[in-house]
């Protein structure tokens, strides 16, 4: 698995995911755009504001249950690998990462 590939994404590093972790965060994220659209309808249909803020809340769950499942595999893989190569400024990273997250 090699966590620090060169892309053109913020950290400049890339992951390869086993085909199971890659259709988990797949599934959930389809799941969330379809919440997404959900609301999207109801806001064009007019409907209640309460009901719109709990498909928000909704979607909110899931992004927040998707990020801790990518959180924990990061740390599980990249993180765990690169302390055992000896790169120790990727507990560094990953403290300004919790730090963002806990906002």
């Amino acid at each position: 698995m090699d966590c620090n590939k060169n892309c053109v994404c913020c950290s400049k590093k890339t992951k390869e995911r086993s085909e199971e972790e890659y259709r988990c965060l797949i599934h959930r994220l389809n799941r969330i755009e379809g919440q997404i659209r959900g609301i999207k309808g109801m806001v064009e249909k007019d409907a209640y504001c309460t009901d719109i803020l709990m498909q928000v809340s909704a979607v909110t769950a899931a992004l927040n249950a998707f990020n801790k499942q990518l959180l924990a595999n990061h740390i599980k893989t990249c993180v765990a690998d690169d302390i055992r190569s000896g790169k120790d400024e990727t507990v560094d990273e990953l403290v300004a990462t919790l730090q963002k997250l806990m906002k």
